[in-house]
C-alpha cells in the first residue's frame, strides 16, 4: 500500500474485494464506473436501511461520482489492495472490464449484507453506467446536496472541473433518526 491509501484492515479488504468479486460474477462485462456506482449504492442503501455502512468507504464529489478514490485507483491500474481478488481484462469490444480471480467468499458478510447485495444487483445490475450516474446524481441525493452546498454543482455539470476533495457525509441520510445516528456513530468509533 502507498501512503495515499486509507489504511484498511485485512477484514475490510476481504469485504471490499469479495463485494467486487460478487458484482463481477453477477454482472457480465462489468466496468470500473459501474462497480464504483454499485459500491456507493450499497453504502447509501445500507445506511438508509439500518444506520450501518456496507463498506464504509469515503466518497468524494466527482463529475461521475460519488467516487471512492482508493477504489477508483484500484480499478484503474494494477490492483494493490485488491490484487488477490480481481484483474483487468478487455471485453469483446476492447473495453476494460473487471474480472474476479477468486470465488466469492461470504465470511465477512452478514445475512443482511448478502440480501442487500442480491437486491442491488437485481435492481441496479442491468442499468448502464450512465443510468447509475444519473441515479447517484438525482436531486437531493447526497452527491447533489454536497456539490450544491460547496458551490461546485454547476462547475461539475458544465465540466469546468472533473473532481473535488469534498467528502460526502452519508450520516445526513439518517439525521432525522436518532437510533440510526447512534448506530452509525458507534460503528465509526469501532471500525
Amino acid at each position: 500500500m502507498t501512503e495515499f491509501y486509507t489504511k484498511y484492515s485485512p477484514e475490510q479488504i476481504a469485504k471490499i474485494g469479495n463485494t467486487v468479486v460478487f458484482l463481477a460474477n453477477k454482472i457480465e462485462s462489468i466496468s470500473k464506473t459501474k462497480i464504483l456506482k454499485l459500491l456507493y449504492i450499497l453504502d447509501e442503501l445500507s445506511i438508509r436501511k439500518s444506520g450501518l455502512p456496507f463498506l464504509n468507504l469515503k466518497y468524494k464529489v466527482w463529475k461521475f461520482g460519488p467516487v471512492s478514490e482508493d477504489i477508483f485507483i484500484e480499478l484503474s491500474s494494477s490492483p494493490t489492495i485488491l490484487k488477490g481478488f480481481i484483474k483487468h481484462a478487455p471485453n469483446a469490444e476492447g473495453k476494460i472490464t473487471i474480472n474476479p480471480l477468486v470465488e466469492f467468499n461470504d465470511d465477512e458478510f452478514s445475512q443482511n449484507d448478502l440480501d442487500l447485495l442480491d437486491f442491488v444487483t437485481e435492481k441496479f445490475g442491468k442499468q448502464t453506467a450512465k443510468e447509475l450516474i444519473s441515479y447517484t446524481h438525482r436531486q437531493q441525493s447526497p452527491w447533489y446536496n454536497t456539490a450544491k452546498e460547496n458551490a461546485i454543482l454547476e462547475l461539475l455539470e458544465n465540466e469546468t472541473i472533473s473532481n473535488s476533495e469534498f467528502i460526502i457525509d452519508l450520516s445526513k441520510l439518517i439525521s432525522h433518526d436518532e437510533r440510526k445516528i447512534k448506530l452509525y456513530k458507534d460503528y465509526l468509533e469501532y471500525h
